[in-house]
């Protein structure tokens, strides 16, 4: 069995997988969101703090499992550096009292692997991958080989939709409460921005159509002053013009790839509408789509221990002794991983 680790932002989770099978044995997770949500978004230091104390909690329910352990994977890149050493510490210790072998994880790469919980993994894949911190479409051509087609060159979909729920009084998370009141809002009634539109590059960008938002929420008087129908209707226009930013951006992969199979995975691949208009376009282009769980969208260990066993089947550990070395770099330069 692998033991993976997962403490990028402010999700605590560990998991359990057995590595013949694929089967998820254990799985559990505290989320921080009630603590976050007072502060309008994550604080590193809090999270982190939050991780010392979660992580020993859900490691005692992994105890009986440990003598069939063959490996513990845990995510070292990208994430908060503070949140990231908590997973990492951890990790080491049970790899030096376990004498067993550390596997490092990229938490998009565990992203993608969210697609095979429980299940064989596939390729080529092309994958869109939206998060509270990246939007980027991947081509994954196998377990060793994957790379970005295009990516967002400011605020990514799951930051665009936080950041609209605050400016909206909404709270934190904002993907949640803002596609919540977009079922009940009319999207045609703030014409917003669609991003790069006349533009060739095939990239990403939301900075210009958060504006847009602000400047709207200010002509209604602000987030104070709106009824519920503004905030609605404001919800709706926001998230559909997000969702034609994205298609226009994807159409332009589609035309010219031939990779049959296509995903959606990352956090904000838990949005129904997203999901449903990319349903669409696959069907026009003849592609078959491809959805992780709903309960797996978000950061979890379960896609890490999933990962972890094709990185286990071919031999690829890391050095324990350097394990944390790109983290600490960016710790001591004050930075976040990127």
């Amino acid at each position: 069995m692998i033991l993976s680790i997962e403490s990028s932002c402010d999700d605590s989770s560990i998991a359990v997988t057995e590595i013949e099978s694929r089967r998820l044995l254990l799985h559990k997770k505290i989320s921080q969101e009630k603590e976050h949500s007072l502060y309008g978004g994550v604080v590193p230091e809090l999270a982190s703090r939050l991780h010392a104390v979660a992580l020993p909690k859900l490691l005692e329910e992994a105890k009986p499992y440990f003598s069939s352990l063959k490996a513990v994977a845990v995510t070292n890149r990208p994430g908060l550096g503070v949140t990231l050493m908590e997973g990492i510490a951890m990790a080491k210790t049970v790899a030096v009292l376990l004498e067993i072998p550390i596997i490092d994880v990229h938490h998009l790469k565990g992203h993608v692997y969210s697609l095979f919980i429980e299940k064989p993994s596939h390729f080529p894949l092309l994958i869109l991958l939206v998060s509270g911190g990246h939007t980027m479409v991947l081509r994954a051509n196998s377990f060793e080989q994957m790379e970005i087609l295009a990516t967002s060159i400011d605020d990514s979909v799951g930051e665009s939709f936080d950041k609209t729920a605050k400016m909206m009084g909404l709270g934190y998370p904002g993907g949640p409460v803002i596609e919540a009141l977009a079922k009940e809002g009319d999207p045609e009634r703030f014409a917003l921005p669609v991003p790069l539109r006349n533009d060739k590059r095939i990239a990403f960008s939301l900075s210009g159509l958060k504006n847009a938002v602000r400047l709207t929420v200010e002509s209604l008087g602000g987030a104070d002053a709106m009824s519920h129908k503004d905030k609605c209707d404001l919800a709706a226009s926001f998230q559909a013009t997000v969702i034609k930013h994205l298609l226009q951006k994807t159409k332009k992969i589609f035309k010219t790839d031939t990779t049959k199979d296509f995903a959606i995975v990352g956090g904000a691949s838990a949005n129904l509408a997203i999901r449903e208009a990319f349903g669409e376009l696959c069907a026009d282009f003849g592609k078959t789509m491809l959805l992780a769980p709903l309960e797996y969208c978000s950061d979890n260990a379960a896609m890490i221990g999933r990962y972890g066993i094709d990185a286990y089947l071919r031999n690829q550990f890391a050095d324990i002794d350097t394990l944390d070395a790109v983290v600490t770099r960016k710790l001591q330069s004050g930075t976040l991983l990127e």
